[in-house]
Parts: C-alpha cells; structure tokens; sequence
C-alpha cells in the first residue's frame, strides 16, 4: 500500500545551527516513513535582519557581546551545537562563522526554487548551511553563493542576474510576513499538513512519531 504523502515544510535561516540540525534530522526522518525528502519545502526567516555584509567579527565575538559573556563561556555554548550536529554526521564550526547578512542566500534559494527541480534546491540548502557552519565563509559574499550554485549545477549567468538585483527579495519578504503571521517566533518552525507545528531540533525519534502520526491521519480521514 502506498503510503500518505503529507506536506512538510519548515522557516528556517541559513544562520541558524538548530535549523542545520532540526532539517537534516526531518530529511532522516522523511525518508524513514517513506516521504521523499527533497519535499521539505524551506520558507525564509532572517535572525538578524541588520546584519552586516560584511564584518570582521565572528559568531564566537558576537554571542559573547550580545550575552555579555566572556569568549569561554560562549566557546562552552558552540561545543555543545557542535555535539549535538556530530550525532547527525554534521562537522560545525559555528564558532567561526561570519555573522553576515542572509539576505542574498534566502534570495538565491527562491530563485532555485523557481526553476530547479527539488532534488537540486535541496542540495543547494544544504550546500549553504555548510557554506556558513562548516567551510565558515561569508554567506553574504557574491563569490562564495555562485560557487555553491556552480557546485549543484545551477546556471551561473541567471545566479549572477538574481545576486547583482533585487529580484526574489518580495518573495522572501512574503515567508517573513508569513512567519509573522503564524506567530513564528523561533527557528526551525515546522508545519506538518498545514496543520500541525512544532519548533526547534526535535530528536529523530520523535520526528518520525510526529510524521506517523500525522500520516495516518491524513489516510483515516481520506
């Protein structure tokens, strides 16, 4: 018997380590109760909409200048994201990111979704997150989105076109109306069938309860 499809789509910015997390642990899950994983629709959601485009400063001096913490303490609160992301195969370094501005990606991302098939826009998401976490170059940075595009085979030229306007910036803009809308407060912010939510890096366990359940709602009522 073929199992219920369901929608599953969650806002998420590419600055946030739980978002890296808590996706990466719905793809797992998707695919465990036999959901096609590339079906996990991002919607855009800005931390910091401020943030600069470029900087000198980094993710390990911005929390200890925003929480008023030495660098120690927040050094403590970056290795337990990095142990919690290695439990899901994730090597972060979040304490090297460049806290610049998401703007940009987020636009990318609506671009990709507009024309690439959704294998491909997922590779691309993916591909940003470890642009930021992993690699720990600016997100903000033309060179760095077109290397991303060119490494999951999207056309350079058209990337080039989006990055140097403002085109897809009203569709962004329209997910972080959205997440206003739907109270989003904290990200990631799933939404499961339209109809029911959850927030943070939940564990797999319980995604995949989550998704049962959901699924066999969606045939009962079929």
């Amino acid at each position: 018997m073929e199992k219920q499809k369901i929608s599953v789509k969650y806002w998420s910015d590419i600055a946030c380590p739980y978002c890296y997390i808590g996706a990466t642990r719905m793809k797992k899950a998707m695919e465990t109760v036999g959901l096609d994983s590339n079906d996990l629709e991002m919607k855009a959601f800005q931390l910091n909409p401020q943030a600069p485009l470029k900087t000198n400063a980094s993710m390990l001096d911005q929390l200890a200048l925003s929480h008023a913490i030495s660098r120690e303490q927040a050094q403590g609160m970056f290795t337990q994201i990095e142990e919690m992301g290695a439990v899901d195969g994730l090597q972060l370094n979040p304490s090297g990111a460049i806290p610049t501005n998401t703007m940009s990606a987020h636009r990318l991302i609506k671009w990709a979704q507009s024309i690439g098939d959704k294998e491909t826009v997922s590779r691309l998401i993916t591909r940003l997150y470890k642009v930021y976490f992993e690699d720990n170059d600016s997100i903000a940075d033309y060179k760095v989105l077109l290397n991303a595009v060119k490494e999951v085979g999207l056309p350079s030229q058209e990337a080039i076109n989006v990055l140097t306007s403002t085109e897809y910036e009203i569709e962004v803009q329209k997910d972080l109306l959205a997440a206003q809308q739907n109270n989003v407060q904290s990200v990631p912010f799933f939404v499961l069938n339209d109809k029911y939510v959850f927030s943070g890096a939940q564990p797999y366990e319980q995604i995949v309860a989550a998704l049962q359940r959901v699924m066999k709602e969606a045939e009962e009522t079929e």
